[in-house]
């Protein structure tokens, strides 16, 4: 019997198509972002069975390296985060209100913003980037270390170059720069493309991990912005970083939520081993017949039970969920997983005996 880290590989590669994959989202080791399986006293009956039943990629992040020199200077106080270099400053303040909800002040809400930060000098200069990652590599290590290889791979998400972007941006600016701001934007990419390049190309050197986690295409596209900018701010960069994941016999899944249809000829062109998570209407707009359409055997589809199912389900209901699927995706390069990892702190009941249904079917 093959073991799930076997079954990974046969389809990240595509040398076996005839066993689908299942994957839960849950990493092995804690993250700041999802909840503790292995160590929550509802989660964790999952985790124990999903050991021999489901791949584990243990999500990591190995890319804690400043955006910018120390010529920036940035200070926090009292919610109040201030950006300056030289003459130009930036501010970010988040606020709460009588109601108890926060108002989120972004770094950058002006087309005056964008052009001023796309000259702040961006951190290039590799013997630095590999100082800041040495100084996390003995903890990421013993993580590795702690991993058992059989239950899958290790994985590093280090992101894109569009990332820090889009989070400190108002995004109805964002949208605008797309047709008022353009060469400032790709400034200000380029120049952080090449900080990426370094730190990918460390983590590949120190063979930290098997497969990367590439979150950023569905920060810059439709309706957002238009396929164009799409095809001048995501697929270059995520084309190049990919060819290098790939030149290092490493795989990569991109991650993708929501309405991909119109752009998924371009992930063809980037060339990830697998795309997740293929969504069908009313939260996407691509069912799974129409996404093996276009990407045929050349990239391994993973997805598509929404997140919402695990709660609403009856475990009756997500059983026959699962063996449709199963069914409509047979002999073709697939792995089944639900749209987002477990992030309740206290999960309904509902959801364990579903995620018990998911793996049972």
């Amino acid at each position: 019997m093959k073991t799930q880290r076997e079954i990974l590989f046969d389809i990240l590669s595509g040398k076996d198509s005839s066993q689908i994959g299942k994957w839960l989202l849950f990493p092995y080791a804690p993250t700041a972002y999802y909840v503790d399986v292995r160590n929550h006293s509802e989660y964790k009956k999952i985790h124990e069975v999903s050991l021999s039943n489901a791949i584990i990629l243990n999500r990591r992040n190995m890319a804690v390296v400043p955006n910018f020199t120390d010529e920036v200077k940035t200070t926090s106080v009292d919610g109040r985060t201030t950006v300056v270099y030289k003459d130009m400053s930036f501010y970010q303040e988040i606020t709460m209100q009588p109601d108890g909800s926060r108002k989120v002040k972004k770094l950058l809400t002006t087309e005056e913003d964008i052009i001023n930060y796309s000259k702040l000098p961006v951190l290039k200069d590799k013997d630095v980037i590999y100082n800041y990652m040495d100084k996390q590599l003995d903890k990421y290590l013993a993580e590795k270390h702690d991993f058992p290889e059989e239950y899958g791979s290790m994985m590093l998400d280090i992101g894109e170059p569009i990332l820090h972007l889009y989070h400190i941006s108002e995004l109805q600016e964002f949208s605008i720069w797309s047709l008022t701001a353009n060469e400032y934007v790709e400034t200000y990419l380029e120049n952080t493309m090449e900080r990426y390049r370094h730190i990918y190309t460390y983590c590949l050197e120190k063979d930290l991990a098997d497969v990367y986690f590439m979150v950023g295409s569905e920060l810059a596209s439709p309706p957002l912005v238009s396929r164009k900018t799409f095809q001048e701010w995501i697929v270059p960069y995520a084309q190049e970083l990919i060819a290098l994941v790939h030149s290092y016999d490493k795989f990569v899944i991109q991650h993708y939520h929501g309405q991909i249809k119109e752009i998924l000829p371009d992930f063809l062109t980037m060339n990830p081993d697998a795309l997740h998570t293929i969504e069908s209407p009313p939260i996407g707009d691509c069912t799974l017949e129409e996404a093996f359409k276009v990407v045929g055997d050349n990239i391994a589809l993973i997805g598509n039970i929404q997140y919402d199912e695990f709660r609403s389900l009856t475990p009756e209901q997500m059983t026959t969920r699962v063996k449709e699927i199963k069914e409509r995706c047979k002999g073709k390069r697939f792995i089944l997983s639900p749209t987002a990892g477990p992030f309740d702190q206290e999960p309904h009941e509902n959801i364990i005996n579903n995620y018990l249904a998911f793996i049972n079917a």
